[in-house]
């Protein structure tokens, strides 16, 4: 029989649930609780009668993952976590400390297919979509292996969160809500590389969550290069798109534009970069490129960066160089992977 992934539903999806099986509304908010309190199994629900959690044991299912390896950064301090799913696949996430707190970039989907040439997650393939328990349990099994409450979540691990739309919103509203983690929207971060007919969709949800869009290049034909999604939506197609969010949601655009010598770190294409998103209420991360095995890419250096930062400023868009976290046990952007 196949059991129902309890995880993933919303409190009044269990509560309709329990009423079709016979059971109170008030037993899904004792099951809801426990769930997210980290509960792995019914037998530890332990306010429910006995023969209660045996007939929910044989409904549905909890999900978890488990970690089967640990990287912790000399440097830093920061974390990174391989977990292994319910079917045998393998995820990672990785946790960082601030100081406003702590923050967990998760995993969406098992592999991606964008394959963007600079990034080691496409270069894993892909095997599945996450689900939204899965995505929920990489934050419960963090928080439980540290001890800690985790402030803010980043989804820009492996995958891309819009292309396993449904899911990614389902978590959104399971993991803010007052009976699930209750981490809200405005400390949730949306990384994606421009899946343009998702953002218009996302900008109707009207969710107060920040959207990162990385770009990478102000120049079609380099960034189709580095992101084969540009030959599908293109620079201004996808410009026109974060328009429309920021009008839709009122929030600021994040712009994610990894810097790799020789390649997309000129003045030409800064200043390009600067008149396309002249007005826009925006902000732009510049990354300074991570190592990947089996690419040849270099980060910029500090003259360029600094020269990049200054034009992008002087034509009065704000811009940072994003600080770099857990390098040397590639946990970096762009540096997730299932080496297993």
């Amino acid at each position: 029989m196949n059991l129902i992934d309890v995880k993933s539903m919303y409190l009044d999806e269990l509560a309709e649930d329990f009423n079709y099986i016979g059971y109170p509304k008030y037993r899904a908010k004792q099951v809801y609780r426990w769930i997210y309190k980290g509960t792995k199994d019914f037998n530890g629900m332990l306010d429910l009668p006995i023969s209660t959690r045996k007939e929910l044991a044989n409904r549905y299912y909890i999900s978890w993952v488990d970690i089967e390896k640990k990287l912790v950064s000399k440097i830093d301090g920061t974390k990174k976590y391989l977990f292994k799913l319910r079917d045998g696949e393998y995820i990672e996430s990785v946790l960082m400390k601030y100081k406003h707190g702590y923050s967990i970039c998760i995993s969406t989907q098992v592999g991606c297919k964008m394959k963007c040439s600079f990034c080691a997650t496409g270069k894993s393939g892909f095997s599945r979509n996450l689900l939204p328990s899965e995505m929920v349990s990489q934050i419960q099994a963090v928080q439980e292996d540290n001890d800690i409450r985790i402030s803010n979540i980043v989804l820009m691990g492996m995958g891309e969160p819009l292309d396993n739309y449904d899911n990614v919103i389902k978590f959104l509203k399971l993991v803010s809500c007052n009976e699930g983690l209750n981490i809200g929207m405005r400390h949730i971060s949306l990384s994606t590389c421009g899946v343009v007919d998702k953002i218009y969709k996302l900008a109707e949800e009207k969710l107060q969550l920040t959207l990162s869009v990385s770009l990478h290049s102000s120049i079609n034909e380099t960034r189709s290069k580095l992101m084969p999604i540009n030959k599908k939506w293109d620079l201004d197609c996808l410009l026109e798109a974060c328009r429309f969010y920021i009008y839709k949601t009122n929030r600021r655009i994040s712009f994610e534009y990894s810097m790799i010598n020789g390649i997309n770190d000129s003045e030409e294409f800064a200043n390009k970069l600067a008149y396309k998103l002249k007005g826009m209420l925006c902000h732009v991360n510049l990354i300074p490129i991570n190592n990947v095995s089996g690419v040849k890419y270099k980060k910029s250096n500090f003259r360029n960066l600094n020269k990049f930062v200054k034009i992008l400023e002087e034509n009065k868009i704000n811009a940072t160089i994003r600080r770099t976290l857990g390098s040397d046990i590639n946990a970096s952007c762009g540096q997730l992977k299932r080496n297993v």
